[in-house]
C-alpha cells in the first residue's frame, strides 16, 4: 500500500467562491465531473446552500437553483445530518434536523439543470430521522438504515426505487445490528456494509455488519451477517466517513468515548483502510502531520486523491480543505519541500544576487544585513522589495478587506489587520492564508529589513532572533504545514503590535 500525504489545499488549487464553515453536510460525487455539497450547521445555523466543485475545471460555484420551494425559499428548508446519495446526475436528499426537529421530507436535485424537485413517495414511508445513513444499490435504488426520530435509536432499513419513488421496508430475519445512529453504510459488490454509530446508552460502537439480500437478481432473503476482520480495526466511533477508491474503503475521523467513565469527547484524525480483496483492515501509511482531528465532516474521491472538507471537534467547525494523495502525486511534492528548505534555497539565491551587485547601496544594506544576522543568530533576512506588492495592488488583500469593513482604503486596511490581531489560528480561513502572508511580509520589509536597532527592540515582545522572520523567504501560501499557521499569525501579531507601538 503506498504512502499517502496530507496537504492542505492551496488557493491555487481552485478558483471560484469555497464553501463556508460546516458540519453535517452532505458532499456527493456526480460521476467523475462534480462534487454537490449541500447544507450542514455552523453556530447553530442550519444551511440549505448547494456548493459545487467542478472538478475538471477546478471551480467552486454555487449554482442558481430553481423548482419546488420550501418555506418560502427554493429546495429543501435548512437542514443538517441528512442523508444524500447520488444517482447519475441527481442528488436524491432524505429527513435530516432542523433546529430540534427531525425532518421526514424527501426532494431530488438535478445536477444538469440546476431544479429542485420535492417528490411525492410512496410505499412505507420512513419515519422522520437525522443521522441515519444511506448508499446506493446499483443506478437506480436506495438503501438507508438506522438513525434517531427524537425519541429513539433506529434500526430499520429502507430501499427506495428512484424510478418509481416507492419506498419499502425491508423484512430482516436473524440477528440484527443493534439500533444505532451516526454510523456508516456503503455498498461493496452485492452487500452493505454498515460501521459504528451510537445508540442505546452504551458505549459507541465498533462492529461492522454486511446484508445481503439487496439485489433483487440474487433471490437471497435479506439477512445481516457481523464480520469480524483480522488487522488493525478502527477504534468505536460515529461522525466518521467511510470513502470508496479503489481496492480499498478508507475510513477517516469521527467522534469516539475514552471509556465508560468518560463523556464522548475524543475525536479522530487517524486513517484506517478495509481492503477488499485480502478482506482485513490495515492502518494507511501517511506522512506529514494530518489535519485537526474530527467528525460530521465529508470525504471525497476524485480521481487518485481523496477531498476532505468541515466538520466538527466539539469547540470548532472547520471550513479548511485538504487533500490527501498517494506517493508520486505532484501535490505530494508541495508538502515534502519544507519552509525551512525554500528558505536555504532562497538563501543560496541571494548570496549569489549579492556577489553580482557591486553598487554601493547593496553593500550597505549587506552590512546591515550581516550585522543583523550576528546580533540576532538568523540565518538569512534580505530584502526584496520588488517582490513586495503594495496594499492597494494585493487585489486579494482588497478584496478581503471589502468583506471586513465598508468603504475607505485606510479604513479597510487597518480593519483587516485588527481582523488578524483578534483571529486564532482555527479562525484563519483558506483564502485568508496567502493576503496575511504577504502582508507579514510587507511589515518585515517596511519597518525591519536593515534596522538593526529597531529589530533588536523586538526582544521586548518576546521574539528571539532565532524565531524572528522565519517565513520572510516562503513564497507561497501553499508551502506553508499546517503546524506553522499558528507560529505564523503569532510572529503577524507581535510585528503588526511592534509597528504600531514605534
Amino acid at each position: 500500500m503506498k504512502t499517502h500525504y496530507w496537504v492542505r489545499a492551496s488557493s491555487s488549487d481552485f478558483t471560484g467562491i469555497l464553501p463556508q464553515p460546516r458540519s453535517g453536510h452532505t458532499a456527493v460525487n456526480i460521476g467523475k465531473s462534480k462534487i454537490v455539497v449541500f447544507g450542514g450547521l455552523v453556530d447553530k445555523k442550519f444551511l440549505n446552500d448547494v456548493t459545487v466543485y467542478d472538478i475538471e475545471n477546478k471551480l467552486w460555484f454555487q449554482p442558481e437553483c430553481t423548482g419546488s420551494y420550501s418555506g418560502g425559499q427554493v429546495g429543501p428548508s435548512p437542514r443538517s445530518f441528512h442523508v444524500a446519495v447520488s444517482i447519475d446526475c441527481h442528488m436524491f436528499i432524505f429527513g435530516g434536523r432542523s433546529g430540534s426537529k427531525r425532518l421526514g421530507d424527501f426532494w431530488v436535485l438535478d445536477t444538469d439543470i440546476w431544479q429542485w424537485s420535492e417528490l411525492s413517495s410512496f410505499g412505507d414511508l420512513p419515519s422522520p430521522r437525522d443521522f441515519a445513513a444511506a448508499s446506493a444499490i446499483g443506478n437506480r435504488k436506495v438503501v438507508m438504515y438506522g438513525g434517531w426520530d427524537g425519541k429513539k435509536w433506529l434500526s430499520d432499513v429502507y430501499v427506495l426505487d428512484t424510478i418509481s419513488l416507492e419506498w419499502t421496508e425491508l423484512s430482516v430475519s436473524g440477528t440484527i445490528p443493534s439500533p444505532r445512529c451516526g454510523h456508516s453504510v456503503t455498498m461493496v459488490e452485492k452487500r452493505l456494509l454498515m460501521y459504528g454509530g451510537r445508540g442505546g446508552g452504551g458505549p459507541i460502537m465498533g462492529d461492522l455488519w454486511a446484508l445481503k439480500g439487496l439485489i433483487e437478481e440474487e433471490n437471497e432473503t435479506p439477512g445481516w451477517t457481523q464480520l469480524k476482520l483480522p488487522g488493525q480495526a478502527p477504534s468505536p466511533r460515529c461522525g466518521h466517513t467511510i470513502t470508496s477508491g479503489g481496492h480499498y474503503l478508507l475510513l477517516f475521523g469521527g467522534h469516539g468515548t475514552g471509556g465508560w467513565l468518560s463523556r464522548y469527547d475524543i475525536y479522530h484524525h487517524d486513517c484506517i483502510v478495509l481492503d477488499r480483496v485480502s478482506a482485513q483492515w490495515k492502518r494507511l501509511p501517511t506522512s506529514n502531520e494530518p489535519p485537526a482531528a474530527r467528525a460530521y465532516h465529508s470525504m471525497n474521491f476524485v480521481g487518485s486523491r481523496y477531498l476532505l472538507f468541515g466538520g466538527f471537534d466539539g469547540k470548532s467547525t472547520y471550513d479548511d480543505l485538504w487533500w490527501l494523495v498517494p506517493e508520486g502525486d505532484p501535490i505530494a511534492k508541495r508538502r515534502i519541500a519544507s519552509p525551512s528548505e525554500v528558505m536555504s534555497e532562497n538563501r543560496n539565491t541571494t548570496m549569489v544576487n549579492d556577489v553580482l551587485s557591486g553598487t554601493k547601496e547593496d553593500q550597505m544594506e549587506g552590512s546591515a544585513v550581516l550585522e543583523l544576522q550576528k546580533r540576532l543568530e538568523i540565518s538569512v533576512l534580505h530584502s526584496n522589495p520588488e517582490k513586495i506588492i503594495d496594499e492597494m495592488e494585493d487585489t486579494e488583500f482588497v478584496q478581503l478587506a471589502s468583506r471586513v469593513v465598508g468603504e475607505g482604503a485606510v479604513e479597510k486596511r487597518e480593519a483587516l489587520r485588527d481582523h488578524w490581531m483578534k483571529s486564532t489560528p482555527r479562525s484563519i480561513t483558506l483564502k485568508e492564508l496567502s493576503p496575511l502572508l504577504r502582508d507579514y511580509q510587507r511589515l518585515i520589509t517596511r519597518h525591519h529589513i536593515g534596522k538593526a536597532g529597531s529589530n533588536l527592540q523586538l526582544a521586548k515582545y518576546g521574539f528571539s532572533g532565532k524565531e524572528a522572520f522565519r517565513f520572510y523567504h516562503v513564497q507561497n501560501a501553499s508551502q506553508l504545514r499546517m503546524d506553522d499557521i499558528p507560529n505564523l499569525l503569532a510572529e503577524y501579531k507581535v510585528l503588526l503590535s511592534f509597528v504600531r507601538t514605534n
